[in-house]
């Protein structure tokens, strides 16, 4: 079987040693090189743009995701009608985001950014202490990171709410679903924290009408999809102090373009796109674990719902 493997430059070998090292008789082909059209029968790639070329390969079986998400490649053209895609569900990766979470939640928590400023300012000067157990978090999507990120901030001693398509039950998160839901959870949320899918449903549930929904003085965290929040709505939310603050790691497009506003507001925490990064060591055994599935055909793990849209 071989394979073709389509990320960034400087991941390809990190990605392909850590596939040969589980695997050594993988065929491993390095996009462009991907070699006789007619070999390939597995894909293991990030960007959109692989499932125009994909459809080159008429002996394709199985399309495999370098991340969770998986919104990019269900873009037009889509994944070749027929061929199963796969994510990936990683310790690492859920770990990762939940520490993006607590460090921006406890950033806002405990007044770091007013912090900084009096001590550029040389200001000696004690700020009220926050209260922990007052202080409620809402976070959109109960999945393997929204779950995550759940237990751990519990853990710290915040009220939790949590938001689904789906009514879900989770040990110490007050669980809220359906449009009704929603708007009541927004209500009570002093932290809103997204970690939804990106799919026709949710592209833009953080907007107008939903932030001023939320108690004023609230903060947001996007850490999902870009296209998750309408930026205008949002900067409107922050200037009017509505928003007292958002820590951002997800925009639309990617990169940020140069000129956007986000780039100097004084109450925007952004990272680029970092705050789950894949690590090929640690998720390549359900990737092999993969391709011996569809050589065999079992079934696959963490195979994508078209229907649902992840």
């Amino acid at each position: 079987m071989a394979i073709l493997l389509s990320t960034k430059m400087s991941a390809m070998q990190d990605w392909r040693a850590a596939l040969l090292a589980l695997e050594p008789s993988l065929d491993i082909r390095l996009f462009p090189d991907a070699g006789a059209p007619e070999e390939i029968e597995a894909a293991v790639c990030w960007t959109a743009h692989d499932m125009a070329e994909l459809r080159r390969y008429p002996n394709l079986k199985l399309i495999i995701s370098m991340g969770a998400g998986v919104d990019h490649l269900l873009r037009p053209p889509g994944p070749p009608p027929g061929i199963p895609v796969a994510r990936l569900v990683d310790r690492l990766l859920t770990s990762a985001m939940s520490e993006w979470v607590l460090l921006n939640v406890l950033r806002f928590h405990r007044q770091d950014q007013a912090y900084r400023a009096q001590q550029a300012a040389r200001v000696w000067d004690e700020l009220p202490a926050p209260a922990t157990d007052a202080t409620r978090i809402g976070i959109l999507g109960l999945g393997a990171l929204g779950s995550d990120a759940a237990a751990k901030l519990g853990a710290l001693g915040f009220p939790v709410m949590g938001w689904s398509r789906r009514e879900k039950t989770l040990p110490g998160v007050k669980g809220f679903h359906g449009a009704e839901g929603l708007d009541a959870m927004l209500a009570q949320s002093d932290f809103l924290v997204c970690l939804l899918p990106l799919t026709p449903e949710t592209r833009g549930i953080i907007n107008a009408r939903t932030l001023a929904l939320l108690p004023r003085g609230a903060f947001v965290l996007n850490a999902a999809r870009g296209g998750h929040v309408v930026d205008s709505a949002l900067l409107a939310a922050l200037e009017s102090g509505h928003v007292a603050a958002a820590a951002l790691d997800v925009f639309e497009p990617e990169p940020l373009p140069a000129e956007h506003p986000y780039w100097a507001h004084p109450r925007v925490v952004m990272t680029p796109h970092a705050a789950s990064i894949t690590i090929p060591a640690s998720v390549a055994p359900q990737v092999v674990e993969n391709l011996r599935r569809v050589r065999q055909g079992a079934p696959l793990i963490n195979l994508v719902d078209f229907s649902a849209g992840y």
